[in-house]
């Protein structure tokens, strides 16, 4: 007796219905045995699979996997095979991703007579998306990939010029932007300064631009507010300017640094629409990256400088800690001498006073030969309150010794650097004059920040200290012992430029205004 299969349930769709819904769906679909052979597939997998009967056939074989995919092939065979529920992403020899997932076997209990449904869905786009995010975070990571003994040998210049030409490169290689516009934001004037123009009109390159939103095209508009701009018709857009003589299009995000816009990218295409979302997502991750090379280049407009002052930078950078090692060796010494040989600790005198006037004759000469307008151009940055003062850093880490010279001196303020506690606590004993400020981690080699302040104390009565930390690290509870001794001020490592700057200046007026003498 012929056996017949049962009526569908009220309601439930017809197997002609069924097959239909089969066809329309997205994926590809095909019921395969447990070998893997097809024995029916719907018309989007035959059309993925350049047509035919697939019936008889290799699943594996007509997808067309590539012999790079063997892994993920045994995967998805063994899964078919054991008749449970798996899958993969195999890679075509034709450059495609094919995403595979097989389902539980249907019409039987036993996987060797079972029927296996396969999901089969074109991924390329996503794949192929994905390695190019990771490909422009890659590239972005190279932008000022160079090691600290080669950027001590170029001058700011040749670091522009190392970071234009990577921008470039990958702007039009990898993004495939052929025109590109990057402009940096001079805080202190609200100015859009050039900084690389690629395919951009004369006119437009030199057009001044600043950041507000009105009448300062897109770019002024994404400076002033932050965030990325699509113009998809540059005829129909009231605020785009032109810039590409002949551009329909374009695309403009911000470049950002610690939440903050330091500047502008600018892309734009001779289509009309010629940007998508995706585009728009990759230019601001390779943005995110193209500002981190800035910072870490310091190659903000407002910090450029002439030759002969970025001379003279660098000399006194390559002098700073050995005059320091000697003041600390120096000081050293002469604190075992001090009450039995005064010949030696008058020599010894001579030498901390000789080291500390090297420094000051570098910063004299180099104010001869450096340029007014160089002198006016470093002006703007510096803090003029801080001009002189004399300040004590601490830090067992060369990198932040080095670091509290690069950026302090720049406002003009005579900077020491120890160790540990015991050198600074030597420094301070034998100061001809007083230091206007100690800054000190709360992590010394040989005590902490707080037993610090207590052994300066002793010498000084009144201490102006500001500890620094990493991470907000404190395990021996320094700075909360220190706050309830009167030192509020915390550094919180790695800090920007400004907020050690402001930290310095309010620690120095609260110690000048704690004076008796007012100072």
């Amino acid at each position: 007796m012929e056996e017949r299969s049962a009526d569908p349930a009220p309601g439930s769709p017809s197997p002609s219905r069924e097959r239909e819904i089969l066809e329309h769906l997205p994926d590809g679909i095909a019921l395969v045995d447990p070998n893997c052979v097809v024995l029916w597939a719907n018309d989007r997998l035959s059309a993925w699979c350049e047509g035919g009967d697939l019936r008889g056939r290799d699943l594996i074989d007509v997808l067309g996997a590539s012999a790079s995919a063997a892994d993920d092939i045994a995967t998805v065979r063994e899964a078919v095979r054991a008749g449970r529920p798996a899958g993969g992403t195999l890679q075509t020899s034709n450059g495609r991703f094919i995403d595979v997932q097989s389902s539980a076997p249907c019409g039987s209990d036993s996987p060797e007579v079972g029927r296996i449904v396969v999901a089969v869905r074109d991924v390329t786009h996503t794949i192929l998306e994905q390695q190019k995010r990771a490909a422009i975070h890659a590239a972005g990571q190279t932008l000022a990939d160079l090691s600290p003994a080669e950027l001590a040998d170029m001058t700011v210049d040749e670091r522009i010029e190392l970071l234009k030409s990577n921008i470039l490169h990958y702007s039009r290689d990898l993004l495939q932007f052929d025109v590109v516009e990057i402009r940096l934001l001079d805080r202190q004037t609200g100015r859009l300064e050039p900084l690389l123009a690629e395919g951009m009109q004369p006119e437009a390159e030199a057009r001044v631009l600043y950041a507000k939103t009105e009448h300062n095209g897109v770019t002024g508009y994404v400076a002033a507010t932050g965030a990325s701009y699509f113009c998809s018709d540059t005829t129909k857009d009231p605020l785009y300017l032109e810039g590409c003589k002949g551009a329909k299009s374009s695309l403009t995000v911000p470049l950002m640094l610690h939440d903050e816009v330091i500047g502008t990218f600018n892309v734009e295409s001779p289509e009309p629409g010629g940007f998508s979302e995706t585009d728009l997502q990759f230019l601001e991750i390779f943005s995110r990256d193209v500002a981190a090379a800035l910072n870490t280049l310091e190659l903000l407009v407002a910090e450029k400088a002439s030759t002969a002052a970025e001379s003279i930078e660098a000399i006194h950078g390559a002098v700073a800690l050995p005059v320091d090692d000697i003041l600390n060796d120096a000081v050293a010494v002469m604190e075992r001498y001090i009450g039995h040989d005064a010949d030696v600790v008058e020599r010894l005198q001579r030498i901390l006073r000789n080291a500390r006037d090297i420094k000051q004759v570098i910063h004299r000469v180099g104010e001869r030969m450096t340029p007014s307008s160089a002198h006016s151009q470093r002006r703007q940055g510096e803090r003029r309150s801080l001009a002189g003062r004399r300040i004590l850093v601490v830090d067992p880490d060369e990198q932040v010794r080095v670091a509290a010279h690069a950026l302090l001196e720049r406002s003009g303020c005579i900077v020491e650097t120890a160790r540990d506690g015991a050198e600074a606590a030597s420094l301070v004993r034998t100061a001809g004059e007083a230091y206007d400020l100690i800054i000190a981690d709360i992590r010394l080699p040989d005590m902490s920040g707080y037993q610090l302040l207590l052994k300066l104390r002793e010498i000084l009565g009144t201490v102006p200290l500001v500890l620094m930390t990493g991470f907000g690290y404190d395990p021996g509870h320094s700075i909360v012992k220190a706050r309830q001794a009167g030192i509020d001020l915390v550094l919180f490592k790695p800090f920007r430029v400004d907020q050690l700057l402001d930290t310095v200046e309010k620690a120095i007026s609260r110690h000048i205004a704690a004076l008796p003498t007012g100072g």
